[in-house]
């Protein structure tokens, strides 16, 4: 991994100093757990589950982000509950329907998934500790969220996602809702207003709808049972059978039904930013900001790209260093979206069977990034590949300070 980093900061040295600060705060969030052993559990299972939340949740102040900290491992079981295909259904669905209920309860547990989801599932009474020790206006916001959440999973799991409005409600239950619990949690700590239920279900949507197709091959290869959440309405124009997509004698096919399920994500980019543009605090601003930059640039990446049938495509570690780094205000997100944009509209084909819908949805979004008078370029892609970067004495350098910070942070 590291020598992946390495080959990565040659190609983009301008990647150097975000990845050094990003390295520096992740080894600062390890050693500064708090003593409490069920405040300890919650923010080292947080990093064990998802090391880009655990950054991203620091932006916010103390109480806000345990409540936050909270939500997120509570929703993460649920989610592990849901996820795990060897539990049989008539388990599973008791469960699911009866978790915000298990949240008050200092002693519950229950043994499923894996790895570190195992863990937080066989300790989750830590996470019932913490949750009890919120302020009421929290764990009202929590214990709502949970129950719906949990209906709305119990009601998926004996149903196929047939047409896209099925693909829009299973998302609004495991993510839509998510936004809807944020923007809950937000108002409770009355450092924002309450956003409207259509644009904080954007927000999870937008999210939800990225990692369903990043996930596809994941997913399609679940053990034992496959998990498909690509609603039948779109692949069924591209295949027989989902799974088929990931044959690469269909690669051409699979390809254009990655790209109808792309630009059917992009239709939430204008509430997602609407919402942030009403956002007043920076710390929650940016908190909310980074993960839909990570989205948009996940997109483009995906987009028109067959490896998406063959692994994990994702956003380089540079990248993400220097989107968390960078993003400080509106100005910086619209330039963002805009540059991901046109990286996108650059990966459009005329043959594509979707292609004028999905200009007209970039055209959308870069119209109304440009119309916001506010839009900073970020230079997260178009970078001046100059002589600067390209002599050997910038090489040098590149290569010293990078040995330097890895020397530190093995100490």
């Amino acid at each position: 991994m590291r020598m992946g980093i390495a080959k990565d900061v040659l190609q983009h040295p301008e990647d150097l100093i975000p990845l050094a600060k990003l390295m520096v705060a992740s080894k600062k969030i390890k050693m500064q757990l708090p003593a409490e052993p069920h405040w300890g559990f919650a923010y080292s299972m947080l990093q064990n589950v998802s090391r880009s939340f655990a950054l991203v949740i620091q932006q916010l102040g103390p109480e806000l982000r345990n409540a936050v900290c909270v939500f997120y491992l509570v929703l993460r079981a649920l989610d592990t509950v849901e996820d795990d295909t060897s539990i049989p259904v008539d388990i599973k669905v008791p469960i699911l329907l009866g978790f915000h209920e298990h949240i008050y309860d200092r002693d519950w547990h229950f043994s499923c998934g894996t790895n570190a989801y195992k863990v937080l599932m066989d300790k989750f009474h830590f996470v019932a500790v913490a949750f009890l020790e919120l302020s009421k206006s929290y764990q009202e916001a929590i214990e709502d969220i949970t129950m719906r959440m949990g209906a709305g999973m119990a009601k998926f799991i004996c149903k196929e996602v047939e047409t896209v409005a099925d693909y829009n409600e299973y998302c609004h239950y495991v993510a839509g809702l998510v936004g809807l619990g944020l923007s809950k949690l937000f108002h409770a700590s009355r450092l924002e207003r309450l956003a409207p239920d259509s644009l904080s279900n954007s927000m999870g949507l937008f999210l939800q709808k990225t990692n369903i197709i990043r996930d596809y091959l994941e997913d399609i290869n679940e053990i034992p049972k496959s998990r498909m959440f690509w609603p039948r309405h779109i692949w069924s124009k591209y295949a027989n059978k989902l799974e088929d997509l990931k044959h690469e004698e269909n690669s051409a096919k699979a390809v254009q039904c990655l790209n109808d399920m792309v630009t059917d994500a992009l239709a939430h980019v204008e509430d997602c930013l609407e919402y942030l543009s009403e956002l007043k605090d920076p710390a929650i601003f940016r908190f909310c900001a980074i993960p839909q930059i990570m989205a948009i640039g996940t997109l483009a990446l995906c987009y028109n790209n067959a490896e998406v049938f063959r692994g994990v495509v994702k956003m380089r570690r540079g990248l993400t260093a220097r989107v968390i780094d960078q993003t400080k205000s509106m100005a910086d997100v619209y330039g963002a979206f805009y540059e991901f944009t046109a990286l996108l509209q650059s990966k459009v084909d005329d043959k594509d069977p979707n292609a004028s819908y999905t200009r007209y949805r970039l055209y959308i979004i870069k119209k109304l990034c440009v119309s916001s008078c506010f839009i900073q370029k970020s230079g997260l892609w178009v970078v001046d590949n100059g002589l600067m970067f390209r002599s050997v004495l910038m090489m040098i350098l590149v290569l010293v300070l990078a040995l330097f910070f890895a020397a530190k942070l093995m100490k």
